[in-house]
């Protein structure tokens, strides 16, 4: 059977390892579809067909589902602190009109990608349990939104399946855990998380392909399937502290705070640099983020078959040896904003949906 695969943000982070990855796989009977703002942005040896346009568009929509069996949902706008009314515009209205189009144009099924830390951290091992909004940070909510939606219209003859990730980490990320760490770490004030013992689990751009594929091709599934998905292995906080600052000469953190007094340090920070406009070096959505999730792979192999094969330092290198050739120094908590997404006539780098 044939079926044609239609990729958003094709040109993110995610979504570029899912191009990747299919042009790879060289299945004959995979027709590949990079949605994307700016065909450009492309990985230069992708050869198949490009729908060219914005999420926001609804006449978008229409063009880019025309024909697809199976949609990898990789686009996102994301933030790590604030923006609700960006995120909700640029993210959320976007996805959610998605899901309702794919049902209209009968997709067979529609693969998100979320996070592990949209559970309560007790739970959040079991990938089905529901999400727990946190009104601190905005793009975390809108996660859970997304996964309501699909589970409220799973009934209606598309397949649906959420994908909960772990921390991305790797070549091609621009915004995630080690852009917002590493200079929080030149300060000397970042602090041992209750003394850097709990997990953190990393996920490379190649495994988070191999996940999203493996949920679009699998049979079997339930109409709406949950699934945690991991690195090979889980290091913990210091662990990947301690190889940063051992191989980046960073500074280690000089002390230790437990997560019961650092969220009420983080909350007085957001109060504190609200005025001034800055961001503070802790908020709550990082510490939540940073937070326990012992989730496994467990479920995902015995669902999907899936093997993770890129090791957490070597993620980290390709990571960090990137900024440096960029000359990276600093990265605030959200992305950049285009103007068209914002109704401007001239576009500004750094696409909304990628």
């Amino acid at each position: 059977m044939r079926y044609t695969i239609v990729v958003t943000g094709a040109t993110g982070f995610a979504g570029s390892h899912v191009i990747e990855a299919l042009m790879q796989l060289n299945h004959q009977d995979i027709d590949v579809v990079a949605a994307c703002r700016d065909r450009r942005k492309l990985l230069p040896q992708f050869s198949g067909e490009v729908r060219e346009g914005d999420l926001n568009d609804s006449d978008y929509l229409d063009r880019v589902l025309t024909g697809a069996d199976i949609v990898c949902h990789c686009a996102a706008w994301s933030t790590l602190y604030g923006k609700a009314a960006l995120s909700q515009k640029l993210f959320l209205e976007p996805s959610l009109a998605l899901i309702d189009k794919a049902l209209e144009w009968r997709v067979k099924r529609f693969v998100f990608i979320s996070s592990a830390s949209v559970a309560a951290p007790r739970h959040s091992h079991e990938a089905l349990s529901p999400g727990i909004k946190r009104r601190y940070w905005p793009h975390l909510d809108h996660l859970i939104d997304i996964e309501n939606a699909m589970r409220d219209n799973a009934q209606r003859g598309m397949s649906m399946v959420c994908l909960r990730m772990g921390v991305f980490v790797g070549k091609r990320y621009s915004l995630g855990l080690l852009p917002v760490l590493l200079p929080r770490l030149k300060t000397r004030l970042w602090p041992w998380l209750s003394g850097g013992h709990g997990s953190l689990p990393l996920v490379a751009g190649p495994d988070v392909a191999q996940a999203m594929i493996r949920a679009a091709l699998a049979p079997n599934l339930q109409v709406f399937e949950s699934i945690n998905i991991a690195g090979p292995e889980v290091p913990s906080h210091r662990q990947v502290i301690d190889y940063i600052c051992a191989n980046y000469a960073y500074p280690k953190p000089r002390y230790s705070l437990p997560f019961a007094v650092a969220q009420p340090l983080a909350t007085l920070l957001e109060w504190l640099h609200k005025p001034l406009q800055r961001e503070p070096l802790m908020t709550r959505s990082l510490l939540h983020w940073l937070r326990e999730t012992r989730i496994n792979n467990d479920k995902a192999a015995q669902l999907l078959g899936y093997q993770p094969e890129i090791h957490w330092k070597q993620a980290v290198d390709e990571q960090i040896q990137q900024m440096q050739a960029q000359g990276f120094t600093t990265m605030p908590l959200s992305q950049p904003v285009s103007a068209r997404n914002l109704g401007n006539e001239q576009d500004t780098p750094g696409g909304a949906n990628r």
